[in-house]
């Protein structure tokens, strides 16, 4: 019996691309199966939010699964980054995986830092797999409101 597959033409030139791919590689003799799991272990890249505000940029990082102390962050030269690594949980005896979905490995992300971030003021919050970095901005880049008074004749 066929599993009914729900028709999305938005995805079809990705969909027909995956296709082409796999039948180049069935054709060329790879396996399928070892190529997804390749592509499972060393293919991670967390998914991130970049929030400006008038006072600073924050940035959020999906890190499930993670703890404080498996991410490193430095800022250097105007560049911060975000890395880590993500390891797959050791199996018991007569315990098997059926099925790997998640992503494993090292990642790292860099994002260019504008002059208008105060680097020595950046602090970052882990809770709950998400790590939450304050960008502060220096003061002298913050929006200032200055009244001026008209004069009337």
């Amino acid at each position: 019996m066929r599993n009914m597959i729900r028709w999305q033409p938005i995805n079809r030139p990705a969909t027909w691309t995956t296709g082409m791919d796999r039948l180049f590689n069935e054709f060329m003799g790879h396996s399928i199966r070892k190529m997804e799991e390749e592509t499972a272990a060393c293919a991670w890249t967390p998914a991130v939010n970049i929030l400006e505000r008038e006072d600073g940029i924050v940035i959020s990082a999906d890190l499930p699964g993670l703890k404080a102390e498996d991410v490193e962050v430095t800022i250097d030269n105007g560049v911060l980054t975000i890395k880590g690594e993500r390891t797959l949980e050791e199996v018991n005896d007569g315990e098997t995986y059926h099925r790997v979905e998640r992503s494993y490995g090292k990642f790292e992300r860099s994002f260019s830092v504008p002059n208008s971030v105060d680097p020595k003021k950046i602090e970052a919050r882990f809770v709950n797999g998400e790590m939450t970095l304050s960008l502060p901005k220096r003061d002298e880049s913050k929006p200032r409101s200055v009244k001026i008074k008209v004069a009337t004749e």
